[in-house]
């Protein structure tokens, strides 16, 4: 009778913290990452709870926190690569708040772990994206490099065409040849005519200077995805950037700042700072 009554309550703990742990993941798909953290208090050793709290972290920008749960996680599930893909991005993200002392060290371990990521699953994109854009962008003392940005591109167009047209373009881009860069836009927004490849044409062209260009693809975003929160914020940004049609960049901020988010849009705060950009602050 003990070890059955044992054993109930070994399952219903067990319940428990799956029913806490869903409760958590939807208010971090509601972007409301406190709430979240506030139910996952207590399962430490939990390696998915200690994942989701290392998300919660990130995005509330709390990078140190963010690191210790995620390698957490990745210590009790060490085969999984969407930890150590994320324990890269911390990393990342560390490395770019930090002084110049500590963000060369920071910046190595999240190239060691986007590395990591990749090695332990070829089809994670988002970690091999990422393993691209570090190479692109950091010097070679911290294991940058353009051809090793090249071998991914080539390794992320087997896996997913649009995909690699768009590192392509970054290639370009890098090269100084930009009718190539947009050359690859258009042919990866032909072959996945979506709101992400629509606005990186647009955003691209806004770059270039070809305002009209530029915002006519906004436009056509807005037609395939009306009222998306993201092409708000990136039509925004772009005219932030410009320092053009700043009311109405202005106006679309204040309406992003009204919707729901979800993690993949940029956050509330990203929103605030260019609002205030925008409002001469």
């Amino acid at each position: 009778m003990r070890r059955a009554c044992a054993v109930f309550f070994a399952l219903a703990t067990c319940l428990f913290s799956q029913d806490q742990l869903k409760r958590a993941e939807e208010l971090y798909q509601r972007t409301s990452y406190t709430a979240s953290l506030a139910l996952l208090h207590g399962m430490q050793g939990n390696a998915a709870a200690e994942f989701l709290m290392g998300k919660d972290y990130f995005m509330l920008g709390e990078y140190k926190k963010a690191t210790d749960a995620f390698q957490k996680a990745l210590a009790v599930e060490p085969r999984k690569s969407e930890y150590a893909h994320w324990l890269g991005r911390a990393y990342g993200r560390r490395a770019e708040t930090s002084s110049w002392f500590s963000a060369p060290g920071y910046a190595s371990k999240a190239r060691q772990y986007f590395e990591q990521a990749v090695a332990l699953d070829p089809s994670n994109g988002e970690a091999m994206n990422d393993l691209f854009d570090y190479y692109l962008e950091a010097p070679g003392f911290l294991g940058g490099g353009y051809e090793k940005a090249q071998a991914v591109a080539e390794r992320i167009a087997k896996r997913n065409a649009a995909e690699g047209h768009f590192a392509q373009a970054q290639l370009a881009d890098r090269r100084r040849e930009y009718d190539t860069a947009e050359e690859q836009l258009r042919r990866a927004m032909e072959i996945a005519p979506q709101v992400g490849r629509i606005l990186d044409l647009a955003k691209y062209l806004a770059k270039r200077g070809r305002y009209q260009e530029s915002d006519e693809f906004f436009a056509k975003a807005e037609q395939v995805a009306p009222n998306a929160p993201r092409i708000m914020f990136a039509k925004a940004n772009a005219y932030v950037q410009q320092k053009r049609n700043l009311t109405q960049a202005r106006e679309l901020l204040v309406k992003y700042l009204q919707s729901d988010l979800s993690p993949d849009d940029p956050p509330r705060d990203a929103a605030k700072k260019l609002l205030k950009q925008a409002s001469g602050g």
